[in-house]
């Protein structure tokens, strides 16, 4: 029975690592996958999903006026598909999950949505996850430790003097290197870690 998964962590947890062997077992046993990732996330090129241990592949990069539902049902007619893939599903619309939903009821396919739960601010990411969160039937977590050896559930925010910040905007492409994952003690704490603090350090020390 096709259900809607979706499948969630901190950040640096390995998303979009299992996200990319699902996709190669999938194909692998002869089936047919659509992977759509978010048009804003160019990272690395548009239309393109990778991995940090350098696993990728091609995917469908969405606007967020994208009827995904009208797409997946005319390729659905021309070629039966077997699972549908999404990457960073945070920086979709409520309206696109609730499209999802309708391609799992109404299509029968189902669909992996993988993305961040949580934002910088210890909040849902955005109407995308709160209407996943209403609408999915099956929920994973992909686990990650804090500094401290517990398990991280926040993601926490820091500028160049290791400091954490508490306001300004949720998403910043490409700025993951003011990012930690970390427990909630540590986040309301807005201890980034002697790992991070390192990093930071050797950063600023190479400019």
């Amino acid at each position: 029975m096709a259900k809607l998964h979706f499948i969630y962590s901190v950040m640096n947890a390995g998303k979009t690592t299992h996200l990319l062997q699902v996709r190669y077992n999938y194909i692998e046993n002869g089936g047919h996958v659509l992977l759509f990732t978010s048009l804003i996330d160019d990272r690395f090129g548009v239309g393109k999903v990778k991995s940090r241990i350098g696993l990728e592949a091609d995917a469908i990069p969405l606007r967020k006026d994208e009827d995904i539902a009208a797409y997946v049902a005319a390729e659905h007619a021309r070629k039966k598909v077997t699972v549908i893939l999404i990457d960073e599903v945070q920086f979709m619309t409520a309206e696109q999950v609730r499209q999802l939903a309708w391609i799992v009821d109404e299509l029968k396919i189902p669909v992996m949505a993988y993305g961040l739960k949580n934002n910088v601010y210890g909040t849902l990411f955005s109407d995308a996850i709160v209407t996943m969160m209403a609408l999915a039937e099956d929920f994973q977590e992909i686990k990650q430790l804090c500094h401290c050896g517990r398990k991280a559930t926040m993601i926490l925010k820091y500028d160049r003097n290791g400091e954490a910040v508490r306001s300004g905007e949720v998403v910043e492409i490409g700025g993951e290197g003011r990012y930690v994952s970390v427990c909630r003690p540590h986040w309301t704490k807005g201890d980034i870690g002697p790992a991070a603090r390192q990093l930071l350090a050797h950063s600023i020390a190479a400019e």
